[in-house]
């Protein structure tokens, strides 16, 4: 499976853990600057994972969020 594909099927909640853990082990240092740049580059994914995932949501409360607007105004 490819990581783009990993990411779709990851969920939200996962995402943002591992972004967290992958913040937790640069924080701590000691990394080569190799293991340092491949944990970035996996913080990038998981954001715009995250950001994806928020995204939908938020169309999705929007989409009900007319729809209860609508009805008020029919009413």
């Amino acid at each position: 499976m490819s990581s783009e594909a990993q990411e779709e099927t990851l969920g939200y909640e996962a995402a943002r853990d591992e972004l967290v853990e992958v913040v937790r082990k640069l924080e701590a240092g000691g990394l080569s600057l190799e293991d340092s740049l491949a944990l970035w580059e996996r913080g990038e994914q998981l954001a715009k994972t995250c950001e994806q995932h928020l995204a939908g949501a938020r169309e999705r409360i929007d989409a009900a969020l007319a729809v209860v607007e609508e009805d008020v105004s029919q009413a």
